[in-house]
């Protein structure tokens, strides 16, 4: 059997990913049980939504396995925050205050190249010199730093009138911030709603975004308790749905629709972009292959009375691009003029619906 000491001791080499230190040292060990049944150990963090609270737990157990052996049985690994007396005397930092725009990037299902959009959307309107940001809602399936080949990015925490924020990566004119900037890109994110809406809650109040003409969240598919979380934490100005022509995407595309478009939620949708419209092979480019249907979101445009904002084409460079971080829209191609031109309509229904409507305001859901 081993003692506490013996654990504390092995539990010195896991260091914090934001802290740079070792949790022993930050007081995140509270309590160390050894017995014939394993070894149970209390993790306790400063906050509640510590976004590194999932990896911290794996590497404990592989540390503890390293170290002691495989055989080591873990009974228990427990998180339990900390009490913090809140300091009345502080003010409540105002949300996002310096965003003009809050656009929701959507999809009804997964696989239809949401992420695609909107990352290359995002650089899209930088190009055309508006300040933009990109905030990765897809917690438990972030692509967003592969795309922007920053996959071992780790954003630096500054405090600022005695308030941590976070530094968003900026690269190719975009503020970026994701949950696969906190944790192991080989780890599986196995969070509970809660956690992963107060993880969201953490990027937005405490990146520092600073001013901006657009904020884009790539959401995850479907509708969940992110897309709540997020009408709930800011007024979002409009909805981009994004589908494939195929009549399983737009089922569920339409599914995405009717939320926004909801009594409770009654955020504007901008319009629907169709992604893999056709496919266009690079040694024949004035040639379309409509292999996932025809005119499905032209359909649906009509049908439901949403704007079709652009047509994306499937070629191999979209998805190349995507895998080596280099999108697609920063070559002058006609997959990257596509997205250029999308960004212009984009600019224009956010103009027009700032003229034509009142400002979104916050959801309020009650239970």
């Amino acid at each position: 059997m081993f003692s506490k000491d013996q654990i504390l001791k092995v539990l010195t080499k896991v260091i914090h990913p934001e802290k740079g230190k070792d949790i022993v040292s930050l007081g995140f060990i509270s309590e160390v049980e050894t017995g014939k049944d394993g070894i149970s150990i209390t993790v306790t963090p400063e906050k509640s939504n510590d976004p590194f609270i999932s990896s911290i737990k794996s590497s404990v157990t592989r540390t503890i396995k390293e170290v002691l052996g495989p055989d080591v049985i873990i009974k228990e690994i427990k998180v339990q925050p900390r009490t913090i007396v809140p300091k009345h005397h502080e003010k409540v930092r105002e949300v996002l205050p310096g965003v003009k725009n809050i656009i929701a990037v959507s999809s009804g299902k997964g696989g239809v190249g949401k992420t695609t959009i909107a990352v290359n959307l995002a650089i899209a309107l930088a190009r055309k010199g508006y300040a933009t940001g990109l905030l990765d809602a897809d917690v438990f399936g972030p692509s967003v730093p592969r795309m922007f080949d920053a996959a071992n990015f780790h954003p630096e925490v500054i405090n600022e009138n005695g308030a941590d924020l976070i530094k968003p990566l900026v690269k190719y004119g975009v503020k970026v911030l994701s949950t696969g900037f906190f944790v192991n890109s080989e780890d599986a994110v196995v969070w509970r709603g809660p956690m992963a809406s107060n993880f969201l809650k953490q990027l937005i109040t405490q990146g520092d975004w600073g001013d901006l003409d657009y904020l884009l969240f790539d959401l995850p598919p479907g509708t969940s308790d992110i897309h709540l979380t997020l009408v709930q934490e800011v007024p979002v100005t409009g909805a981009i749905v994004v589908s494939t022509p195929q009549e399983v995407a737009i089922a569920d595309a339409i599914k995405g629709i009717s939320m926004f478009r909801s009594e409770k939620i009654n955020v504007p949708v901008l319009g629907l972009v169709e992604n893999m419209s056709w496919f266009t092979p690079a040694e024949l480019p004035d040639n379309k292959y409509f292999i996932f249907g025809k005119e499905g979101c032209s359909l649906l445009s009509s049908k439901m009375n949403v704007p079709l904002l652009g047509q994306i084409p499937l070629v191999q460079s979209i998805c190349e691009g995507s895998d080596n971080g280099h999108p697609v829209v920063l070559d002058d191609s006609i997959t990257g003029n596509a997205f250029m031109a999308l960004a212009d309509k984009v600019i224009d229904k956010v103009n027009e619906r700032n003229k034509e409507l009142q400002p979104t305001i916050k959801v309020e859901i009650n239970k």
